[in-house]
């Protein structure tokens, strides 16, 4: 994409943000010392809704990210988040871009699971062959299943989720990318059949309470805010204690839900970027014994790596 000032469409933010791609510049952000990331401010709204505004800049590239999130937007024909991501010229302050918020969410947040699952999945999950099961069919389950698909050559899926139809949908579009898949009902008895298991429903209620594979990769999306929770606290306990937690970044430390609701200390696990930084480029990080969760929150870093996808060096 071209500086001038454009307005993409879903579709056009998509095509700028292959997956791969993106994983990749997360990671080189991950590295670059210039990037600056405030803490985002999170507006509570009159009706249960909540307005984020996440600003990030590096060297180059400055954004500002503007996005709702309504949990109960599907009752009334709406996506839970809307909004936009705009892009500014760092030096000159021009406007460059204004990119579709949520087809942003959805890439990026997928993306982030990729590299994480890129570096930190034990070496045997990693293998083509390992089953994905995906819980909540939203568009967060549509895009990790793209992301996985891409990355990681799965070519096996399980989809959970509480509407019926939205999981036979996920399960129709993973069959339209090649990948054998299968709606399941009982997310806690597929998850011995998994090696890749990603959680990513509205995060309202536990909606995981079976223990995880010890060779098996965990990434946890639903919940990022304290009150937010997918994984039962017994089950986070058990994880931390047997295998390894990996947080995004450290803004997790007070808006994991899942693990703050498990009184675990957030700030003593790693994050990413710890990760990434200790990681030669093209070698695997994590080649112990037992299982791996990766808890992720959301951060404008990530938005501002799909920015530098799209404006040209």
């Amino acid at each position: 994409m071209s500086p001038h000032n454009a307005t993409l469409s879903p579709e056009q933010t998509a095509h700028v943000l292959p997956y791969l791609q993106l994983a990749q510049s997360i990671r080189d952000l991950l590295m670059d010392p210039s990037v600056s990331v405030p803490a985002r401010i999170v507006q509570p709204l009159a009706h249960g809704g909540s307005l984020f505004v996440m600003p990030a800049s590096d060297e180059r590239v400055a954004i500002t990210k503007l996005i709702t999130f309504v949990p109960d937007n599907a009752t009334r024909g709406l996506p839970a988040i809307q909004g936009d991501v705009v892009v500014f010229d760092a030096k000159g302050g021009q406007r460059l871009a204004i990119l579709h918020g949520p087809t942003v969410t959805a890439r990026r947040t997928a993306a982030v699971s990729l590299l994480a699952a890129q570096l930190l999945a034990p070496t045997r999950t990693s293998a083509p062959q390992g089953k994905l099961l995906i819980v909540g069919a939203g568009v967060q389950g549509r895009s990790h299943l793209e992301a996985f698909v891409a990355g990681l050559g799965v070519r096996e899926v399980l989809v959970a989720s509480r509407s019926a139809r939205s999981a036979d949908a996920l399960v129709a579009h993973a069959r339209s990318l090649g990948v054998q898949a299968a709606r399941v009902d009982d997310p806690d008895a597929a998850l011995v059949e998994c090696t890749l298991v990603v959680s990513c429903t509205s995060a309202q209620e536990v909606a995981l309470r079976g223990t995880p594979r010890d060779d098996a990769f965990v990434c946890a999306v639903g919940a990022f805010t304290p009150r937010m929770v997918e994984w039962a606290p017994e089950v986070c306990c058990h994880l931390a204690q047997r295998g390894r937690v990996v947080v995004d970044t450290r803004d997790a430390d007070h808006e994991a839900g899942d693990l703050l609701q498990a009184g675990l200390d957030v700030s003593a696990f790693a994050s990413l970027a710890d990760v990434v930084r200790q990681t030669p480029l093209g070698m695997q990080e994590n080649t112990c014994p037992g299982p791996v969760f990766f808890k992720s929150c959301g951060w404008a870093g990530w938005d501002l790596a799909a920015a530098r996808c799209c404006i040209p060096m």
